[in-house]
């Protein structure tokens, strides 16, 4: 037993063994042995012996022929075919057995193993071959015209082990009682349940394939096995799909960019791609020349953005006339305008929101459709306008496309109700915080891939029991999503560490009437101060007012309820936090506003689900290491909420991935420093810095003169020698501070 435990196959002498052959040239079809092997003197080896020689070399030694034996008694008292070979006394003669009673031992092998009996038995039983399979291969001929409705070569293939049998075979198999049947020259176990199912699954594919061929669509459907026509078969039916050679190469061409030809951005595109990037574009353009729906799904900070407008640059230069849609969260409006401009000067786009297309009627829109490359909107004007889901547009593309993640969602329906020839998805995060984001994504994309929601989620049911059903999912929907990380080098190798990109948000409406208000307070007295030093005082005050207001109008207001809707800053935090979280990162948000503070964090903190932490110049300095060790702790702290002058210097931050400056100091060595905070050695992350900035006010009309280094490229208000805000004539201060669209 010792022996036994570490190697139950050793050859041990002493041990009864169960021989069963095929026994080809007799009436009965299988022969069956008893053996026991002894050691043979001055060989080392051990010698089988049949059992009967056991019964005269033991002769009156009873006691040694029991221990012999005491295997076999074991087995007796839980085989009835055991116990009639020892009552009959055949266990000691060779026999002749027919199918039925090798079935019957064939089965019952584990109980003489677990007795201590070693079987000998035929390698197609071992090995399973005996077994019926469905073979199915799919697009081994080249196809022509590439679309999901191109249509694949469909071979169905029933088979015994290496012979191909027909289903007549099979159907006369199944006339057989359970047990052993004899077929093309193989012995075939008859296991009318896995026989069934396996010409259940051989009826389905036929009809899938009817006329000897399937669509592309149904080809890449079937592998999930999850539809009412290919429901799923259990591993006991022994179905295999195998990809034939021309649909295997074209999955690979999508799910590996490197392989696909060069694009091209077109004429006109101010940027240089690298080459990540360019492999983007490759592989979007062939996805979109496909016609199937792609998925961009690109870590933050890598560039989707610049990808998708190379692929419309490229695309603004043929012949025929194509709009495309754009779909974005109302707060990156601004930001895709500025990109557009930026790389894509000569694309040429209307946005249709009345935030930035107030005098024209959008239900009269159409018309301007038909004239411009790109047609910029948002989630919530879907909901409210037909004529951007009635219209037919070339391409839809979504940014941040997690937003239609749940089906239920008024926003969601409104997206799918988009008529489009081709869909592009952009998104961080495929999948946010369960599988049926995914479905929900797919539904968009390319609906009816993943089956509808029920299948989907009978699906997601049997991973729990079976989780090879993940590969399958995975290799269902990896060749229409693109998703490179920035932490992997062999994707990005010269990636800074630090990743710096500004971020736009747009004012409320209660902000915008805030704001212009306070514009026309200021010009009123500014027209009555002559007072130098009153005036130098009355601007930097107003700047800092404006700042608020653009931080949420509760600030400027005083008053104690900061609602998340009435700031475009609180909107746009909002949608970094909620990928920031997915990926169970940290981030460090700085403020040179001490009071907004805590309404801050008493929205994230509903945000994250979690304790959120602070740290201000009210801060005993007691305390600042405790925050400090917390926040860089094992468990899990997702932000920290700093003022920029207590929390910009002498602390190592090092958990957080990501920096947000909610609002600008205008002094980059200020702001740089702050950010390295997180950004400093013993960071093993990249750090992704988003400089928020309030599109059309002051915040924008700073960092614009900074930019251009038109006086300004220090630090903007105590610089010295150089021409001062303070300073500017009363037309310039207020060109400054007005809002513009």
């Amino acid at each position: 037993e010792f022996i036994n435990s570490y190697s139950p196959d050793i050859h041990l002498a002493g041990r009864v063994y169960f021989h069963l052959v095929e026994n080809k040239n007799n009436d009965s079809p299988f022969a069956f042995l008893s053996t026991y092997s002894e050691h043979t003197a001055g060989k080392g080896k051990a010698a089988h012996l049949p059992l009967k020689h056991a019964l005269s070399e033991y002769g009156e030694d009873s006691k040694k022929l029991l221990d012999l034996l005491s295997t076999v008694y074991a087995a007796g008292k839980r085989s009835a075919f055991v116990a009639d070979l020892l009552d009959s006394g055949e266990i000691f003669h060779p026999l002749t057995l027919s199918a039925a009673e090798a079935y019957t031992m064939l089965k019952e092998i584990p109980v003489y193993e677990q007795c201590g009996i070693l079987c000998r038995i035929p390698d197609w039983w071992k090995n399973k071959n005996s077994r019926v399979k469905l073979s199915v291969n799919i697009g081994d001929k080249a196809v022509s015209g590439i679309s999901m409705d191109a249509l694949l070569d469909f071979n169905i293939q029933l088979s015994l082990g290496k012979e191909t049998v027909s289903a007549g075979d099979v159907e006369k198999i199944l006339k057989e009682n359970e047990g052993l049947a004899f077929l093309k020259g193989k012995w075939v176990e008859v296991d009318h349940e896995k026989l069934k199912e396996t010409m259940e699954a051989y009826r389905k594919a036929q009809k899938l394939a009817a006329g000897g061929n399937i669509s592309l669509f149904e080809a890449i459907r079937l592998q999930l096995r999850n539809s009412d026509e290919t429901k799923e078969v259990s591993e006991t039916a022994g179905m295999e799909i195998t990809q034939g050679k021309w649909l295997k190469t074209f999955l690979e061409k999508m799910t590996n960019p490197e392989m696909l030809e060069e694009a091209g951005h077109g004429g006109d595109f101010h940027a240089e791609l690298r080459p990540y990037q360019a492999k983007g574009l490759n592989w979007l353009n062939y996805l979109y020349s496909l016609g199937i729906g792609a998925c961009l799904a690109d870590d933050m900070g890598l560039g989707k953005t610049v990808q998708v407008l190379a692929l419309l640059n490229s695309l603004r230069e043929k012949p025929a006339k194509k709009t495309h849609l754009l779909v974005v969260p109302a707060s990156l409006v601004a930001n895709w305008v500025l990109e557009i401009k930026k790389f894509s000067p000569s694309l040429t786009y209307y946005i249709a929101h009345p935030s930035e297309n107030k005098t024209t009627d959008i239900k009269k829109a159409s018309k301007a459709f038909n004239k411009v490359n790109l047609v910029i909107t948002t989630y919530g004007l879907l909901q409210k306008y037909e004529p951007l889901t009635d219209y037919d547009w070339d391409c839809v593309i979504l940014d941040e496309a997690q937003t239609i993640k749940n089906t239920d969602a008024k926003q969601t329906k409104a997206v799918k109700k988009i008529k489009a020839k081709r869909k592009i998805a952009l998104t961080g995060t495929p999948i946010e915080n369960r599988l049926r984001d995914l479905w929900s994504l797919f539904d968009f994309l390319n609906p009816g891939l993943l089956g509808n929601l029920r299948e989907f989620g009978d699906f997601i049911k049997l991973l729990k029991t079976n989780s090879a059903g993940y590969g399958r999912l995975r290799n269902i929907v990896s060749p229409f999503i693109l998703r490179r990380m920035k932490t992997d080098k062999s994707i990005i190798s010269d990636l800074p560490d630090k990743i710096e990109m500004k971020t736009y948000t747009n004012l409320t409406k209660k902000q915008a009437v805030i704001y212009s208000e306070l514009v026309g307070t200021l010009k009123q007295t500014l027209d009555i101060t002559g007072d130098k030093m009153s005036r130098k005082g009355l601007i930097l005050a107003s700047l800092m007012k404006f700042k608020q207001i653009c931080n949420h109008p509760s600030q400027y207001t005083g008053q104690e309820v900061y609602a998340p809707e009435d700031s475009g800053k609180f909107q746009r935090i909002r949608e970094i936090c909620e990928t920031i979280y997915d990926k169970r990162e940290r981030v460090l948000i700085f403020t040179q506003f001490r009071e907004i503070i805590e309404p801050l964090r008493e929205y994230l903190e509903n945000l994250f689900s979690h304790e959120g932490l602070a740290l201000h110049g009210g801060t005993p300095v007691s305390k600042r290491k405790l925050i400090v060790d917390k926040f860089q702790g094992r468990d899990y702290i997702p932000f920290i909420i700093m003022s920029l002058k207590a929390g910009g210097m002498g602390l190592n931050l090092t958990a957080a991935a990501h920096v947000v400056h909610f609002d600008r100091w205008w002094n980059p060595a200020v702001e740089n420093q702050a950010t390295d905070r997180a950004f400093r050695i013993g960071q093993k992350n990249n750090v992704v810095v988003h400089k928020f900035i309030t599109k059309g006010t002051v915040e924008e009309k700073i960092d614009e003169m900074i930019e251009a280094k038109l006086n300004l490229s220090g630090e903007v208000i105590a610089a010295t020698g150089e021409t001062l805000i303070t300073e500017m004539d009363n037309k310039r201060l207020i060109e400054l501070f007005s809002l513009t669209v």
